[in-house]
């Protein structure tokens, strides 16, 4: 079985490669290339698509994988080679359920669809944008119908992202979520509000990009497997282990976005360079899932970043950069005014008590569009009136509402809600590092990141996609995904911020 084992290894070696090279054109279609060249990249992407499907559900690779269970299962479950025999199994399975026909055009799609986001977000007409999101929604729906044994149509699209998981599962989750997160809202609504002006007014791009980079290398960032570029919505991309890339966005008026997004996008980085060596090129080599990962930025961005001992050590070289602006603020000021509390239009300038409102908001709006309860022309009417719902705000245009997220232009329904379940997984984690490194504020406020670091990578890294998300998170938490540490934490640090 070994030979049939070193097989299974060089064919999904070979569609990592393919999956790469892919990744490689898909970074620079949102960093670099011009746009005038989206049916060009379109076409690579398809054709990559193409080969990627083919081999993923070619015949070969099935019959390795029937004549392969029988031995992954006199194995140690737990062992990198059943699980990757298991894996790739699950894997193959919802590959052959997907005509490559379909994958090609969902490609050329996605890829016209996304360059036309841009230019409809930047001209703030989502007319612009409706035809191909139109096109999208009829894709999404026809994938779901290739998972007839799904229980509803939006699982099929949740499996792809949070694999296990169920939208009953989500839809309880967040029932049970929201109303203690409106209670705090509501309590900290009834106290006077902390000053953030310090944080609205200028501030040199490039002083920002040097600072976010200090940081950043302090977490443990490796620059010689990486680099940082921009993009007008940031994210993380990886060719392997050894090749981890973020993205930022700097806005020159206003600290907050370059600042929290580097320190977030770092977050997926560092997991992206944990994963085992063993893993690169066998498919294991990514995420247990979108909550999982979005766990670690969260992490970094917020249980780190916006902590009062994270400031107490880089406040006053963020004081260096910016003395007209902040030199005279004092550290509490500071503090409470980059955790300041109010319902916002956009969902990643939101602070942490609101943010889950908007993926809440978010996942209603997609599971009615996948229903065909909600038309495409529809939903910047439909948007809004679900902002002032959750948020008591109403969008004044199509930009800061309906276009204000890249996501759709990509195909991802089914998307969102990892990203509030990143949140309540972070919080999960946390508890538990708090535990087995009792001194972690101590070692934050010093600028000392390495324990926090090597207890992620032994814990949630460097297993990548070897175990289900809520398999690892009974591992690593003793439980599975619960929103309880989540709110414990929201209450006990707005508590102290907002005397409640």
């Amino acid at each position: 079985m070994e030979k049939k084992l070193a097989e299974l290894k060089t064919i999904l070696a070979e569609i990592t490669d393919l999956g790469q090279a892919s990744a490689i054109l898909g970074w620079d279609q949102q960093t670099y290339m011009p746009r005038g060249a989206a049916e060009a990249r379109g076409n690579q992407q398809a054709l990559l698509g193409r080969l990627i499907q083919e081999w993923s559900t070619s015949p070969k690779l099935g019959k390795l994988l029937d004549q392969l269970k029988p031995y992954a299962e006199s194995l140690d479950p737990d062992s990198d080679d059943a699980r990757l025999i298991q894996v790739s199994a699950r894997d193959f399975a919802k590959a052959t359920c997907v005509p490559t026909e379909f994958v090609v055009e969902f490609t050329k799609v996605t890829t016209a669809a996304n360059q036309a986001w841009v230019e409809a977000r930047q001209k703030s007409d989502f007319s612009i944008f409706r035809p191909h999101l139109e096109k999208i929604v009829g894709l999404r729906r026809r994938y779901a119908g290739f998972f007839p044994e799904a229980g509803h149509p939006y699982d099929a699209l949740l499996d792809d992202f949070e694999p296990g998981m169920k939208t009953d599962d989500v839809k309880a989750i967040f029932t049970a979520l929201r109303p203690q997160q409106v209670e705090l809202i509501k309590a900290i609504g009834a106290k006077p509000q902390v000053d953030d002006s310090f944080l609205r007014q200028p501030f040199d791009e490039k002083k920002q990009w040097d600072f976010g980079v200090e940081v950043i290398t302090k977490f443990g960032y490796d620059w010689n497997h990486g680099r940082q570029d921009k993009a007008p919505h940031p994210f993380t991309t990886a060719f392997g282990y050894t090749d981890v890339r973020i993205t930022t966005r700097v806005d020159p008026n206003f600290l907050n976005p370059m600042l929290f997004g580097t320190m977030h996008e770092c977050g997926h980085a560092l997991h992206g360079l944990g994963f085992a060596p063993a893993l690169d090129r066998t498919g294991l080599d990514g995420s247990a899932s979108l909550a999982i990962g979005e766990s670690q930025s969260r992490l970094w961005e917020n249980l780190v970043g916006r902590s009062l001992p994270f400031w107490q050590h880089f406040y006053p070289r963020l004081q260096e950069h910016f003395p007209s602006q902040v030199g005279n603020v004092p550290l509490e000021k500071f503090y409470k005014g980059i955790n300041r509390v109010q319902p916002s239009l956009i969902r990643v300038e939101a602070d942490e008590a609101t943010y889950n409102l908007h993926i809440m908001l978010r996942l209603e709006v997609e599971i009615a569009v996948i229903e065909g309860k909600l038309a495409v022309k529809d939903l910047p009417e439909y948007w809004n009136t679900k902002m002032q719902e959750y948020l008591g705000m109403t969008p004044p245009n199509d930009a800061a509402g309906v276009l204000q997220d890249i996501h759709w232009s990509f195909g991802a329904f089914g998307y969102f809600s990892t990203y509030a379940l990143g949140n309540l997984v972070s919080a999960q984690l946390w508890e538990m590092i708090n535990r087995d490194i009792p001194d972690l504020a101590d070692h934050v406020r010093a600028g000392k990141f390495e324990s926090l670091l090597v207890w992620l990578r032994e814990k949630i890294h460097r297993h990548g996609r070897k175990f289900k998300p809520q398999e690892l998170m009974q591992k690593v938490a003793g439980s599975k995904i619960d929103p309880a540490p989540y709110v414990r934490y929201l209450r006990t640090k707005y508590s102290e911020i907002y005397g409640l």
